[in-house]
């Protein structure tokens, strides 16, 4: 199977999205110290706040993998002021069906506003029509409402609810929602059919 790029940058209505770099590490540290509190309950990565030197590392990592077509990991900036609004990332889980999952993370002052959906949906877009996907994934903490709520908003279906599928980062056993959305239902919503 061809490993084909997420074609990068993208612009959304309010958003432009693209490979994180070292030179964003200081707007991503900021959005990351603002959101700690947020992203310790879950994001398995923040289990302690890293430093502005992490940040810088973890970028050239995303653009490391983003040429290699390992992993394609986006940065959100608004379009009018530059500011930086989120993290997300298309996954790659098997590129022989192809198939992705979408994980993302939004700064604290940014929430509620709508973002993390239009970057959902115009990850899903891509994941379809540029990269040729025939199924896309979100996978969340069952608790987690916003990122459930996200998913639902973009389309996606909920699949299944794994039971004690992972650790939460307080040691507690946690259930994993699945959401998906595959190619001919993406395509159906498109057209203003809906998933049927």
């Amino acid at each position: 199977m061809d490993r084909s790029p997420l074609p990068l940058p993208r612009e959304t209505e309010r958003l432009i999205l693209r490979t994180p770099s070292p030179t964003d590490a200081a707007a991503i540290q900021e959005g990351i110290e603002e959101s700690f509190a947020d992203l310790h309950v879950w994001m398995d990565w923040a289990t302690k706040l890293q430093s502005l030197d992490d940040t810088k590392a973890s970028a050239e990592r995303h653009q490391a993998n983003y040429a290699s077509a390992e992993d394609f990991t986006v940065s959100a900036f608004l379009r009018d002021t530059g500011k930086f609004v989120l993290n997300a990332g298309l996954h790659p889980r098997n590129w022989e069906v192809p198939s992705f999952e979408i994980g993302y993370w939004c700064r604290t002052s940014m929430q509620g506003r709508g973002y993390v959906t239009e970057v959902v949906r115009e990850l899903t877009a891509a994941a379809f029509g540029d990269m040729g996907a025939k199924r896309v994934e979100i996978r969340c903490d069952s608790r987690n409402r916003r990122s459930r709520r996200v998913a639902e908003l973009a389309g996606y279906r909920l699949e299944a609810i794994l039971r004690y599928d992972d650790r939460a980062n307080d040691g507690s056993l946690r259930d994993t929602t699945v959401y998906a959305i595959l190619a001919e239902e993406f395509d159906r919503e498109r057209q203003g059919g809906g998933a049927g």
